[in-house]
């Protein structure tokens, strides 16, 4: 496992695989070096950090429970589109986020989120394509983001979860760091405030091999995602207190020389 989360030239998973645009045909990411990482940490953590606060003021919760290196899996509810940024927000790490195909395909806004290192996922089937690119990523160290329920819950409350995340860190013997979001009704229209509490990685040697291994992984981390988000929720009723019942403590937005 590298000890080190950040990219490099030679590091071709996390390198940038930009949708065709006129953007990416004027050269644009090569500013950045077709780095994702590079790009969180310069650009996005200036530029979009007040943009995302205007549209969704919002804390979060436990940031310093993501591992400092190595690969991993970001597993949270999904609940609106303001979703992504969040987590990008408030993670120490770059997230490479596993995004709906159609989304990617939308002109000029697929070609963005791609630079970010998003990269498409064709939902209803198994996309094999989709694995091989996320196992890449948390093998060479990076965090790769994911909503197991697959869709936005419309209900508020986190559905049932797809056991993508789980296979991707079984195979790869890494960890899933949980996260809740409570960000139920947001819109542009409705910017109201939000929470993401992050939770500790979870890992599942304690597990016996067999072929229900993966069917209990996907319960603790079901499990774990819902405690989260009843604490989002909790923090948003209570006017973001400063420490929550389980100890997580509050963040604002991070700074660039904050992330790792």
């Amino acid at each position: 496992m590298p000890e080190n989360s950040k990219s490099t030239a030679g590091s071709s998973a996390a390198r940038t695989v930009s949708v065709a645009g006129p953007l990416t045909r004027l050269g644009v990411p090569r500013l950045w070096g077709n780095d994702p990482e590079l790009l969180w940490r310069v650009v996005l953590s200036r530029v979009a950090a007040p943009a995302v606060r205007f549209l969704a003021p919002s804390y979060g919760y436990g940031v310093e429970r993501m591992p400092a290196s190595g690969g991993a899996v970001l597993a949270a509810n999904h609940l609106a589109a303001i979703d992504h940024p969040l987590l990008g927000l408030f993670s120490r790490r770059t997230i490479f986020f596993v995004s709906k195909e159609e989304l990617l395909r939308i002109p000029l806004v697929g070609e963005l989120i791609s630079w970010t290192g998003a990269f498409p996922v064709r939902r209803g089937e198994v996309d094999r394509e989709a694995l091989r690119r996320a196992c890449a990523l948390v093998r060479e160290g990076h965090v790769v983001g994911v909503h197991p329920e697959g869709t936005r819950q419309r209900t508020g409350y986190p559905g049932t979860m797809k056991p993508g995340a789980v296979l991707i860190a079984l195979l790869e013997g890494v960890p899933v760091v949980p996260a809740g979001l409570e960000t139920f009704r947001w819109s542009a229209r409705n910017r109201r405030p939000c929470a993401v509490v992050f939770g500790e990685p979870l890992t599942f040697d304690d597990l016996p091999p067999g072929r229900e291994r993966r069917a209990r992984a996907l319960e603790r981390v079901e499990r774990e995602i819902v405690r989260l988000w009843r604490l989002a929720a909790q923090a948003v009723a209570e006017g973001f207190p400063e420490r929550l019942p389980d100890g997580s403590l509050r963040h604002g937005p991070l700074r660039p020389e904050e992330r790792l």
